[in-house]
């Protein structure tokens, strides 16, 4: 496939699957899109939400976000979002979203369900709170009112973050080819401070991936920006997410809940662009707690306390509490010493797809056993220490 014909493939309408958000009778939310068809005649911007979640998604708990805010939310921290765009009063944003130009108008919406990982209060869901709910969002465009990205919208907002000297960066968008000005743009925004996040590849096209190869997206592959990619409660990536090389992290992209610009209910969302937006958040709380801490040290920090596997996943609250051993180490130590190639878990489908379900429908026997699965080897695999809060270190 040409890259003008890729770049077609990866416009189409994107949303994720709709599997159950919470209960036992499988209570369904409406599917929050990544962008909208570019050769529709209308656009119709997605409808509020009249559903709301009844429980806390797997993602959060997954990322232990409950125990992570009784040390810190992100506050003083900017964050800015290179996506759709983001509503000002949005549920749980309210107050705390600067938008720049147009990027106070979200039509898509995909924009706010983001920012509402990131720093949201879960407005009155507060188990539904992202992981920085302290920290500021700096809206920027990087797409136009459809959801198409383009290399010149980003690298402007990239330049417009920088200015403003936002903390963190992060970018929901995936272009397939390489831009120079994209990759100065990239250049200045490290510069002036900021660690920059990027969806490891675009969300994944509506009709399947079958026919795209994997290759490498941007400005994720961009030196020193850290490149996230989606994953199930498994640890595997979604059925039909698109293959990439390179990835610096995972978190979750399947499943997720958050709020939109329109009304008060939830959305479903997936995709690299949410598991981005999870370790934007991760790294506004990991610079709020260690505000010392230069912006590589942060991305080190980040990837140093992942829960170790074939990606590392996501692990915000390590990230937080760990007192590293030697944070001057090069990056090399905490990474792999080939680039991390994202697997193919076709023949892994139905079993993470199982687990899916059993998280999301809330059974508390299944979220124990896999929990337990999860913290006790990487408490003996890492032997990381959590400060305390009189300063001293104990072991996790």
């Amino acid at each position: 496939m040409t890259g003008a014909g890729l770049a077609a493939a990866l416009l189409l309408p994107t949303a994720a699957p709709a599997p159950a958000a919470d209960g036992a009778k499988g209570q369904e939310l409406p599917a929050m899109p990544s962008a909208f068809d570019p050769e529709a005649p209308e656009v119709t911007c997605t409808p509020a939400s009249r559903e709301k979640a009844k429980k806390q998604d797997w993602s959060r708990q997954r990322l232990d976000l409950d125990r992570l805010h009784r040390h810190t939310t992100g506050a003083g921290v900017t964050v800015a979002l290179i996506g759709t765009g983001v509503a000002p009063g949005a549920a749980g944003l309210d107050g705390r979203v600067t938008a720049r130009g147009q990027a106070g108008d979200d039509c898509v919406g995909h924009g706010t369900f983001l920012a509402g990982l990131i720093a949201g209060t879960g407005g009155d869901s507060p188990r539904l709170a992202g992981v920085a709910p302290g920290a500021e969002i700096l809206a920027l465009r990087g797409t136009d009112r459809r959801g198409r990205a383009t290399a010149g919208l980003v690298a402007a907002a990239l330049r417009e973050a920088a200015e403003a000297r936002a903390e963190v960066i992060a970018v929901a968008v995936a272009l397939p080819e390489r831009d120079a000005e994209l990759t100065r743009a990239v250049a200045e925004a490290r510069r002036a401070g900021a660690v920059v996040v990027a969806a490891a590849t675009p969300d994944a096209p509506r009709g399947g991936t079958d026919d795209i190869p994997s290759r490498t997206y941007w400005p994720a592959a961009e030196p020193g920006v850290l490149s996230v990619a989606d994953m199930l409660p498994g640890g595997a990536r979604p059925d039909g997410a698109l293959p990439t090389t390179g990835v610096d992290l995972a978190a979750p992209g399947a499943g997720v809940v958050s709020g939109g610009p329109r009304g008060a209910g939830h959305y479903l969302g997936g995709g690299a662009s949410v598991a981005a937006a999870y370790a934007a958040g991760a790294a506004a709380v990991a610079r709020a707690a260690h505000p010392g801490e230069a912006p590589d040290a942060v991305a080190r920090r980040l990837t140093a306390t992942a829960y170790p596997a074939d990606i590392p996943q996501l692990d915000p609250y390590a990230a937080v509490t760990a007192v590293l051993d030697d944070p001057g180490a090069p990056a090399a130590a905490e990474r792999a010493a080939a680039p991390v190639t994202v697997r193919d878990t076709s023949a892994a489908d139905h079993a993470t797809g199982r687990a899916l379900l059993f998280v999301l429908t809330g059974s508390a026997g299944v979220l124990a056993v896999l929990w337990a699965a999860y913290v006790l080897p990487r408490a003996r695999a890492r032997g990381w220490r959590p400060a305390q809060p009189g300063g001293s270190t104990a072991n996790d």
